[in-house]
């Protein structure tokens, strides 16, 4: 049976704000900050695993320079850089999959490096939480 990804159904919304204008390439990642568990090894060869408990994240988002999303962000920055009012909610969702990832309270970690070139350039917005709730499914 074939099965399809159209990277056109994924749905990307940070503080209610639906995130569109992505580059071509990889435009979504999303990543915990550490791995699950961490083992350790006795000199004997005994082996024990220590859970860890951080769920922290980044989502990051690599969007073209001409993206309207640009501006939804770069307010949530703005509101956050001079109100602290920048954690909000974040949701993603491959619509032609089974991939999700949410947390309810991310923010933005810095405002994108900017340049401008002869071509139509790029912007990523490196998004974190301390929480990052995620299923990876298949298509």
């Amino acid at each position: 049976m074939v099965k399809t990804y159209d990277p056109k159904q994924f749905s990307n919304i940070l503080g209610g704000k639906v995130i569109s204008g992505y580059a071509d390439g990889t435009f979504i990642k999303i990543s915990r900050n550490e791995q699950a568990f961490n083992l350790k090894v006795g000199v004997d060869g005994e082996g024990t695993r220590a859970k860890s408990n951080n769920r922290s994240g980044k989502i990051e988002f690599t969007l073209m320079q001409s993206s309207s999303s640009n501006d939804d962000l770069s307010a949530i920055a703005a509101l956050d850089d001079n109100a602290n009012l920048g954690a909000v909610p974040y949701s993603g969702r491959d619509g032609s999959g089974r991939t999700v990832a949410s947390a309810l309270t991310a923010w933005i970690q810095k405002i994108p490096d900017t340049e401008f070139a002869k071509e139509v350039a790029t912007r990523t917005w490196v998004i974190e939480t301390d929480d990052l709730s995620m299923f990876i499914g298949g298509n």
